[in-house]
């Protein structure tokens, strides 16, 4: 799992066959060539088809709740440069995958909840979680509330509940007490995680000053948390996600930062009180990685930087530990430069390890840690500036997905999916492709 603003890896869901799919309204997705050519024109996007409804699920981004995981984009193109932010897009999932037609644009000016009688004019994904437990996942997003620089700024964060037919709804601030603040900071980087082992998603937020405000769930529909204790003190200003259970203790865990940028990190360590113990510190780094790259008894981390990625095995649960790749000298990969994700893409149960600046190249897990043999290069068509969306199971096949997108210009992209497999970790060529100008249709 990457530790970056957005979340989330595996989901499940069954393969269909094509008859079946018409008849839920999910016909073929687009041709590759047809997304990563056309110009952008709203009347070109395939026709829009009806969200399907879902009764709910334990799913990872299943916003509609049937079982299948969905896809979130920000920063989508725009039918001309320098325009306004389009807002936030959903693909839906099938049982055979995303299917571009079945879309969702979600606006501050029908979805946002207008703060001192203004809508905000920013809008974006910061993490994704089922806040109220009801199956169906809900978005956490950020916004712009009018602030005139005095005292304690209000709230940028609202929730955005998933529903049977999606994120349907206006969103609702996030309600953090007084308690709980620390500082007259904006609460931001929010992070979604079971904290406290009670099995309902908490929330993490900067605080100010070295803590962190922790939000138990679950959360009501006004936004506000089941219980929220006084700031936790934290080795970092900046909480990163995803969290994951790092210790196996069945508390999740989440990676702080020093600072927003690239620097040094410390796991922070979840328990019955919340996020409250300094665990493992980290080389600094521009990125952050945690998975499975061996057979450990904890979870590893991969810290990409300029000189390649630093990897860290079986990380320590108290401060000042040692783990088995700093005890024998440290170990690296040559990525020099990386963005990283983790996924398992060939189901042996070990995460792989996604490197992205000038391309995309996946090196495989081992028992013994991560291998740079039979490491695979992904090269998307589309010719631009390539970045990874996510990684997760879109296709139900027990599998992760690589999503990329391709950005051309301010009005033309790309984003293609490539399914794992057990055999080469990823397919070469992408099985879904489609642009974010499909969301300029009416």
């Amino acid at each position: 799992m990457r530790l970056r603003r957005s979340t989330p890896l595996t989901g499940t869901a069954a393969a269909g066959c094509l008859l079946l799919l018409a008849a839920c309204g999910h016909g073929p997705a687009p041709a590759a060539e047809d997304a990563a050519t056309a110009p952008v024109r709203a009347a070109q996007a395939p026709a829009a088809l009806p969200v399907p409804h879902g009764e709910g699920s334990e799913v990872p981004d299943d916003f509609n709740g049937d079982g299948h995981r969905d896809l979130v984009l920000d920063d989508l193109v725009t039918a001309e440069s320098h325009a306004d932010d389009a807002g936030i897009g959903i693909v839906y999932g099938s049982s055979r995958g995303l299917v571009p037609q079945a879309r969702q644009l979600l606006t501050p000016k029908k979805h946002a909840a207008p703060v001192e009688g203004q809508l905000p004019a920013v809008f974006e994904t910061e993490a994704s979680c089922d806040l109220d437990g009801d199956g169906f996942t809900d978005l956490v997003v950020t916004t712009d509330p009018p602030y005139d620089g005095q005292g304690r700024p209000p709230v940028p964060l609202q929730l955005l509940f998933g529903s049977p037919s999606g994120p349907t709804g206006r969103a609702v601030p996030l309600a953090i007490p007084d308690r709980a603040r620390y500082g007259n900071d904006w609460p931001e980087r929010p992070v979604c995680g079971d904290f406290d082992g009670d099995g309902a998603e908490d929330l993490v937020v900067h605080a100010s000053g070295g803590r962190l405000s922790h939000l138990r769930g679950p959360f009501t529909r006004k936004g506000a948390p089941r219980g929220a204790g006084a700031p936790v003190p934290s080795p970092g200003e900046a909480p990163t996600g995803p969290a994951a259970d790092v210790n196996r203790d069945g508390y999740d865990d989440l990676v702080v930062r020093t600072s927003a940028g690239p620097g040094r990190a410390a796991l922070v360590l979840g328990g019955p009180d919340g996020p409250t113990r300094t665990g493992a510190t980290l080389p600094t780094g521009v990125d952050i990685a945690l998975g499975a790259f061996g057979k450990g008894k904890a979870l590893d981390a991969a810290v990409g930087g300029p000189d390649g990625t630093a990897l860290r095995y079986d990380l320590p649960t108290a401060a000042g530990g040692t783990s088995r790749a700093s005890s024998s000298g440290g170990a690296t990969l040559d990525t020099p430069g990386s963005m990283l994700d983790a996924a398992d893409f060939d189901g042996d149960g070990l995460s792989d390890l996604v490197s992205s600046g000038s391309g995309v190249r996946v090196h495989p897990g081992r028992e013994t840690g991560l291998t740079t043999r039979a490491a695979v290069t992904v090269r998307p068509a589309a010719t631009g500036t390539t970045r990874v969306l996510t990684a997760g199971d879109f296709d139900g096949d027990g599998l992760a997905d690589l999503v990329l997108r391709t950005h051309r210009s301010d009005t033309k992209d790309s984003v293609e999916v490539h399914r794992g497999t057990a055999k080469a970790l990823l397919t070469a060529r992408a099985t879904v492709t489609f642009s974010t100008s499909q969301f300029l249709a009416p």
